[in-house]
């Protein structure tokens, strides 16, 4: 028998409650991420920083979320007496910062740093921001804070092979993007078939808190932002 460790324990716990409080729907689409990945290694020099593809996907993760408000809400349960009203009242309310949760695999377990306020960030501070968490995380220096406030989540197996796959929101937030492989593919042109680069992306979305055509409308942001990646620079 391996006993669980104190993390795993304590995630396992969050993700169970998430799973069974938040009604998730799911919805998947592509990316032609072609002109971004070709642009990455050029950017990296001049800006000083390595640009990884999650610093652009933080980026218009976080730039989505400052469109489409409703995908960092949660849902609440409040005392109505404080209102006048008997029993509880459910509400939702949108956050105050837009915080970019990415988990991190570390040798103590899975950890989520956080980047905070991550749409007032330009793709180069997002990237060595990114870059430092993930080093203090493998470390174990991350700080209580540099762990705290995720309002939306971001999770990229692509980087391990995986094509596609379905996350959980974390417990303290309503919508998590979950990222898969980069894969070439065979596209129809008006002249004749192109290899173009193609990313999976599939949101999951408390249902309580968001419907169906409002998170469509975000993942088709967060696809247009990727697609036309000179806007995230």
């Amino acid at each position: 028998m391996i006993p669980l460790t104190r993390i795993q324990r304590l995630i396992g716990q969050r993700m169970m409650k998430s799973k069974l409080t938040k009604p998730c729907f799911y919805i998947e689409a592509k990316a032609d991420v072609t002109e971004l990945m070709a642009l990455r290694p050029g950017l990296s020099k001049s800006l000083g920083a390595k640009i990884t593809s999650n610093a652009f996907l933080i980026r218009a993760l976080a730039l989505a979320a400052k469109k489409y408000p409703i995908m960092i809400a949660t849902h609440r349960l409040t005392d109505g007496r404080a209102s006048g009203i008997e029993g509880r009242v459910s509400s939702i309310k949108i956050a105050d910062a837009i915080n970019v949760g990415f988990p991190v695999h570390a040798p103590q377990g899975l950890m989520v740093p956080v980047i905070k306020d991550a749409h007032q960030k330009t793709l180069a501070e997002i990237a060595r921001l990114e870059k430092l968490l993930t080093e203090k995380a493998r470390s174990n220096k991350l700080t209580f804070e540099e762990l705290q406030g995720q309002t939306i989540g971001l999770s990229n197996l692509g980087v391990y092979g995986i094509d596609s796959f379905l996350a959980i929101p974390a417990l303290v937030a309503s919508t998590i993007l979950a990222v898969g492989n980069v894969i070439r593919t065979v596209v129809p042109g008006s002249a004749r078939m192109t290899v173009r680069k193609m990313m999976s992306l599939s949101l999951a979305v408390d249902r309580i808190v968001s419907d169906e055509v409002y998170a469509a409308k975000f993942l088709c942001f967060i696809i247009e932002q990727l697609q036309n990646p000179q806007q995230l620079i």
